[in-house]
């Protein structure tokens, strides 16, 4: 394949997974934001093909499947361990882009360690945000610009919707 096509084609997918990614963050929902988590990374593997990111499409792999589990609280100490293990072992062994092929496995490092100790909707989403911004910069060095505007306007969404739970949850407490 030509690598303008696949850039192309990889910003359409990614464009798709942008709405799960935005959903996620805008819900109060902790099962929905996983879930929407969950569909997010399932079609980013699909959009790293298309922009030869074998580390993105293990990470993503390794992510959807993670979130899985979180969905249906199955994630325990020990599978968080495994999923970290298995993203730093995997992730390097098929990293092809030095220092930007890294970023990924830091942010799933980071998200997985999330998942497991986070269980409130405050420190969900700041741990969403942080992820997004780790993605920010991965996806624009990839030249997945779509999913870097995505993200820009997730990780924004996600500060927005942070800051209305705070006020709504600060006005009912007073």
């Amino acid at each position: 394949m030509d690598l303008p096509i696949n850039i192309v084609i990889g910003n359409g997918i990614s464009l798709i997974a942008g709405i799960f990614i935005i959903l996620s963050m805008w819900v109060n929902d902790e099962k929905k934001a996983y879930k929407y988590q969950f569909l997010n990374a399932f079609i980013l593997m699909i959009s790293s093909v298309f922009f030869f990111s074998w580390t993105g499409v293990v990470t993503m792999a390794i992510a959807a499947s993670r979130n899985l589990f979180v969905y249906y609280d199955k994630l325990t100490f020990k599978l968080t361990v495994v999923f970290i293990v298995i993203s730093i072992v995997i992730g390097m062994l098929v990293n092809t882009m030095g220092i930007i092929g890294v970023l990924p496995i830091i942010a799933i490092i980071q998200i997985t360690l999330c998942n497991y100790y986070l269980k409130t909707i405050k420190p969900i989403k700041i741990g969403f945000i942080v992820n997004s911004a780790i993605y920010i910069i991965y996806f624009v060095a990839i030249l997945d610009f779509s999913s870097a505007v995505i993200e820009t306007v997730t990780a924004l969404v996600g500060v927005v919707a942070l800051f209305k739970l705070i006020y709504f949850d600060s006005k009912k407490n007073n």
